[in-house]
């Protein structure tokens, strides 16, 4: 006998099970101990398998955390049927680009260090992060900058909490970390401390401006050292001589890249790199939170008018690597305190806004994605063999680009987290 389970209570029990989580870890909660043994089937009408194809009338079996066959519809066999088939069923999305830990402290302003000096009140904050951006549909992100993410990796991996896959550089290359010397064995600490990739910032924030105050050097022993020790490279710049360099030192991927000129997109397709670019969320978030991030650190008024001037050139750069085959856009969101959770967002600007295909938008998020994280054989992608990695949206991305921020069924790693019913 099997159990045909509804969308109704999942998302109640969920924020109950992750508060208790918070109170009593690292205690696993019983539904992922539950899930291990059982086989699970997702009955379909119609998948977008994350590399562009569209599979009808399909039954995904799901077992042990993976896709172990995909079968005609009804042919399933397992434990218990979920039934997707009024929905849109899709590998689960993966944001390259999030500052996980990030938040407003209790006084409303953005995070303090002194306010916290022991990182505890943040790592929980992490925590709350991580489990909104798994409730969006985010089933794999790449935190980009903060030492304090190796922890809240390892709670997600054990399974103690809930959260997408998380992978993190703990830390980052800057003009401060020194000569080209320092800066490979910079890179080496960060391999040895388990980073999983290398983040570096080749040029200032656009707020002072997106100068390039890296040297070619400097970028050559950062991205050079990070390919020796088996990581990848993601480098944070704005302008073309930086690009260039970057290029040129065999970076893997370029974030923002909002002063760059249409025709710096060849600059991709020659080196293959992947282009990570924002045209919205991050730009409202500052918009809407501009008074909570004001006055602390590097925030300022000043600042943020620099940040808004910008917006029209990430636009039209992006469109223009849109228009350009062969670029390779990976979906980025650079999630900071006020947006996670909120990450769908962007990819339904990537199409509304940028013009991108809506297939080439779930493919930027999910298989392509997946691909610049070096695991294009293990996620992104609905295939037997494959993480069962799986979300489900109410309505059709490919007629309506909105659907893409409707989210309502998520399974991470075979376990189900979110069980919605669509809307009437």
């Amino acid at each position: 006998m099997h159990d045909i389970v509804t969308r109704s209570t999942f998302p109640r029990l969920l924020v109950a099970s992750l508060a208790a989580l918070i109170v009593a870890w690292p205690t696993a909660s019983p539904a992922q101990d539950s899930a291990t043994d059982q086989t699970l089937v997702l009955r379909t009408a119609r998948v977008l398998d994350g590399r562009g194809d569209v599979l009808e009338d399909r039954d995904l079996v799901v077992r042990d955390g993976r896709i172990v066959e995909i079968v005609a519809r009804g042919q399933g066999r397992g434990d218990r049927i979920y039934d997707l088939t009024a929905l849109t069923v899709l590998p689960g999305y993966i944001d390259t680009h999030v500052h996980i830990g990030n938040h407003f402290d209790d006084d409303g302003k953005v995070h303090r260090q002194e306010n916290d000096p022991s990182a505890a009140h943040a790592t929980l904050h992490g925590a709350e992060n991580a489990f909104r951006t798994l409730m969006n549909g985010i089933t794999t992100m790449q935190s980009l900058g903060s030492p304090l993410d190796a922890q809240l990796r390892a709670w997600i991996d054990r399974g103690e909490i809930p959260g997408p896959r998380l992978l993190t550089s703990l830390g980052s290359v800057n003009e401060s970390t020194g000569t080209p010397d320092e800066i490979r064995a910079y890179v080496r600490g960060r391999a040895d401390a388990g980073a999983d990739v290398i983040k570096v910032f080749a040029s200032t924030s656009i707020r002072f401006g997106g100068v390039t105050n890296l040297t070619a050097a400097q970028l050559e022993a950062a991205c050079g050292e990070a390919t020796a020790q088996g990581l990848r490279s993601v480098v944070h710049l704005h302008r073309s001589d930086a690009l260039r360099m970057v290029a040129d030192a065999g970076c893997t991927q370029v974030e923002h890249g909002w002063m760059l000129a249409p025709e710096d997109v060849q600059v991709f397709i020659d080196s293959g790199m992947y282009l990570g670019n924002q045209i919205d969320l991050l730009f409202r978030n500052y918009t809407e939170n501009g008074d909570r991030y004001a006055g602390v650190g590097g925030y300022t008024l000043e600042g943020f008018a620099s940040l808004h001037a910008a917006r029209p050139g990430a636009l039209e750069f992006f469109q223009a690597a849109v228009a350009t085959p062969g670029v390779r856009i990976v979906y980025s969101t650079d999630a900071n305190a006020g947006s996670h959770g909120s990450n769908t967002e962007e990819l339904v600007a990537y199409v509304v806004q940028g013009g991108q295909d809506p297939m080439d938008a779930v493919i930027s998020a999910t298989s392509l994605a997946a691909e610049s994280l070096g695991m294009a054989d293990q996620i992104g992608t609905i295939a037997a063999g494959f993480e069962a990695d799986i979300i489900a949206l109410d309505g059709d991305p490919l007629t309506d680009p909105t659907a893409l921020g409707r989210v309502v069924f998520v399974m991470r790693g075979g376990q189900v987290y979110r069980n919605n019913a669509p809307r009437e």
